[in-house]
């Protein structure tokens, strides 16, 4: 048993094997802490592993329960960490002769084939593409990526409202007081829906929303099935309750007798992932079925400096009083600059500052923004680089096709496989050369225009340039260049490979190899891996319904990325929180990180990026909710209402998991070169006029 443990967590531990509890309080105060040796206090006691169920929203939430139990060494059976969406797609692979006729599928005697987050948007895409060509969506104005992904969407919160899905648009529609014309978008999408879902059916194809659709509906009312979880699992500990959806929290509502012990876990002020169809207000509901309601508050992170500021600019947001010290805002904690460029320099000035002083490692800062678009993560990552100080980045929205990493890969692949008929640029050999060969863009483009020919995907050999040439080039990067170039020519005279496996084949005995770009390149090499997982899962999926080839699954995966349907969630790119580097990222991107730092930098308070929704014109997550009354219409003050809790939530959010300090960036001219006034920056604002008045 941890030691360290305070008298409230040590009592959470320590309850009786049947008690069914629900811990709630604020982010940082320990109740994961507590839930965790929780689990192990049950391992301990002698509940067989198989019989813990350990459920969280998202599955990196898991990590402090697996890291703990792995480190125990417990022997015998095993725990089983899962989501609502990993365990219904558990239940329907099961049971799958059990409901596949029921269900409606066409094809009930065959296997099912679950589809990830990228391989529905492949077969999305798949069916709009011509819809989109007769006049779909003619008054919407985004990308496509964004459109797929937003019809799945629809379908996703159907499932975890709990409504059907055929009443997407009625409930939008009946929301909306705008353009009459938007009736008919949500029409569209309605229809897109309606499409995909029966594409599906006739296919035997499950993406999320069906998996749980065919979990909660046909086979959780089964007497096998429960019968089966009921055996099964004895103990469950769910944390972060708030983040999960309405459906999930009635599977467990109604389940909640059939265990043995119960630990819920609700962290008070959170629901960040409200656009994913979080529910708190549901999640909340939960503590009426539990025997002990426990509430644990004191603040294992912050400072008091820190909860001072949390509720000011609580305060400031809402207008509304709030309960606990208040405190101020000492300004020589804002960065101010006149240019964007400048703001930036002063950033990496300050964290170099606070890294010499050895008070802090890298690990212990991160750089937050509203929204992190490229030319900022280049701006800031190239300063820090530098500067010599190391940094990680995370962006889970962002595309593979987005990474260099991966660019470079995929040009490769098209030009060692001339049957694709894909024809890469020269700029894009350029960007490959130098990402593969790790040299500077100069020598790249160079090279490429010299050697490359992209009419026929020819690839010169370094012996044909001339002396003069290849001095400037260098005879260095030439050597790994006609490493390169006979490596792929090789290649192409023999049979194609999957594209995965093509992958794993080029970066182990090329890229990876000393002097080549990957070899001390970790953040290249987890793109790499990332990339690979993404193709092979493609390609399951696509082999299953027999609609490519060998040959065709890997242009079509090209085909997709130049779409912009996004990587699924990988845990590799989360799972970097040990290591010793200043992160980057979007603000609630870190808020699901769920970790503590001791320094953030804020940039930009005054972009209304802090504040406003992204433009979702196929979806609204307050509309799409259970808490939502579809009688009423959406109304401007509504979205006010809505965009201040969000801010204020977010706010609080951030400072939970802040330690002694935050720093304030604000330029005169923001990133896009205008004057920045939101509605952050006012709140802050605010605190300071109040703060000077006493």
């Amino acid at each position: 048993m941890d030691n360290s443990l305070t008298p409230a967590q040590r009592a959470i531990v320590d309850f009786p094997l049947d008690a069914k509890i629900f811990l709630r309080g604020r982010a940082g105060a320990g109740k994961t802490t507590a839930a965790v040796q929780r689990s192990l206090q049950l391992l301990t006691s002698g509940a067989p592993a198989e019989s813990v169920l350990i459920l969280t929203p998202q599955r990196t939430l898991q990590t402090p329960y697996e890291e703990a139990i792995l480190a125990a060494g417990f022997a015998g059976g095993q725990v089983t960490f899962a989501t609502i969406g990993g365990l219904a797609r558990r239940m329907c692979e099961l049971y799958w002769p059990l409901i596949s006729e029921r269900a409606e599928f066409k094809n009930p005697d065959q296997p099912p084939i679950f589809l990830t987050l990228e391989t529905a948007q492949y077969y999305m895409a798949h069916l709009v593409r011509p819809k989109l060509d007769e006049g779909f969506f003619e008054s919407v104005t985004i990308d496509r990526n964004r459109l797929y992904s937003q019809i799945i969407d629809n379908l996703n919160k159907s499932a975890i409202v709990g409504f059907d899905y055929r009443e997407i648009a009625e409930r939008l529609s009946a929301a909306w007081t705008g353009d009459p014309a938007q009736r008919r978008v949500h029409m569209d999408a309605q229809a897109c829906a309606t499409m995909f879902r029966e594409y599906c059916l006739e296919n035997n194809l499950l993406d999320f929303s069906l998996q749980l659709d065919i979990f909660a509906n046909l086979l959780w009312p089964e007497p096998m099935v429960r019968d089966h979880l009921t055996r099964t699992y004895r103990h469950l500990i769910y944390d972060n309750v708030e983040e999960d959806g309405p459906r999930a929290h009635d599977i467990v509502r109604e389940r909640m007798a059939d265990f043995q012990s119960t630990l819920l876990i609700y962290d008070e002020g959170a629901g960040y992932r409200y656009f994913l169809g979080g529910d708190p207000a549901t999640g909340e509901s939960l503590s009426d079925i539990c025997d002990e309601v426990i509430e644990m508050n004191d603040s294992f992170v912050m400072s008091e400096y820190v909860e001072g500021l949390s509720n000011s600019l609580a305060t400031a947001i809402t207008r509304l009083p709030t309960d606990g010290v208040h405190g101020t805002f000492d300004i020589t904690d804002i960065i101010s600059a006149r240019y964007y460029p400048e703001l930036l320099d002063s950033i990496v000035a300050k964290i170099k500052e606070l890294l010499s002083s050895s008070l802090f490692s890298p690990s212990e800062i991160v750089i937050l923004a509203p929204y992190l678009s490229d030319a900022l993560r280049f701006s800031i990552t190239h300063r820090l680089e530098q500067a010599g100080i190391p940094w990680r980045s995370h962006r889970p929205s962002r595309s593979l096709r987005d990474e260099p990493a991966s660019q470079a890969l995929l040009t490769l692949a098209a030009l060692a496989h001339p049957d694709w008929h894909v024809h890469p640029t020269r700029f894009d050999a350029a960007y490959a050369f130098m990402f593969a060969l790790g040299t500077d863009l100069v020598r790249a483009q160079l090279l490429a225009e010299i050697v490359y020919r992209p009419k026929d995907l020819r690839l010169s050999t370094f012996d044909e340039i001339k002396p003069e040439m290849q001095e400037r080039v260098t005879y260095a990067l030439g050597e790994r260049y006609t490493s390169l170039r006979n490596w792929l020519m090789f290649y192409r005279e023999g049979d194609p490979l999957p594209l995965d496996h093509f992958l794993r084949k080029l970066f182990g005995e090329i890229l990876s190899q000393p002097d080549f770009g990957f070899h001390n390149n970790l953040d290249a090499v987890k793109v790499a891996a990332s990339l690979i997982e993404s193709v092979q899962k493609f390609r399951f999926a696509l082999d299953l319904t027999g609609l490519g080839d060998l040959l065709g699954l890997g242009r079509e995966y090209l085909a997709m990325l130049q779409d912009g349907v996004i990587a699924a969630q990988y845990l590799e790119s989360w799972k970097s929180e040990s290591d010793d580097a200043v992160l980057i990222a979007p603000a609630h991107t870190f808020l699901m990180m769920n970790r503590p730092v001791t320094v953030q930098f804020w940039l930009d308070p005054g972009s209304n990026g802090w504040v406003e929704r992204l433009a979702q014109p196929l979806t609204q997550p307050y509309v799409l909710s259970r808490g939502w009354d579809p009688a009423r219409t959406w109304t401007d003050a509504d979205e006010v209402q809505a965009e201040t809790e969000s801010l204020a939530r977010l706010v609080r959010g951030l400072l939970s998991r802040c330690r002694e300090k935050v720093y304030l960036a604000i330029a005169d001219l923001g990133e896009t070169g205008f004057e920045q006034r939101g509605t952050l920056l006012r709140a802050f604002q605010r605190v300071l006029q109040e703060a000077g008045e006493n």
